[in-house]
């Protein structure tokens, strides 16, 4: 039986790994401002989704979500070691799409 609570911390714990990894590890010079806005766990901890967002423009949004797929390994054993879970979760970085949209409602708003 999957525990929720129990994927609800571990996801807010690897989202405070996997900033600190972004911030101090990865040294890609692809990288660009990223955010790591969200994270979810699956109930039986073996997938973590992380959401992330970057400031620029599509090019950038790229070179970062680049920068963020070759680090995966790095990101993946430091959470393995943060977190002390039995198997380790897969990694998937998904480009956040709340910013874009919040923008796009208050264009929207304004006219």
């Amino acid at each position: 039986m999957a525990d929720h609570g129990r994927a609800r911390r571990m996801s807010v714990r690897i989202r405070e790994v996997v900033e600190n990894v972004v911030e101090h590890q990865v040294k890609d010079p692809r990288l660009g401002m990223v955010t790591i806005t969200d994270t979810r766990l699956t109930p039986d901890l073996r997938e973590a989704t992380v959401f992330w967002t970057v400031w620029g423009d599509d090019e950038q949004r790229a070179a970062s979500a680049a920068a963020l797929d070759s680090a995966k390994g790095v990101v993946r054993s430091a959470v393995g070691r943060a977190t002390g879970l039995r198997h380790t979760p897969s990694i998937t970085f998904v480009l956040d799409g709340v910013p874009e949209n919040a923008h796009h409602i208050d264009e929207l708003l304004a006219s």
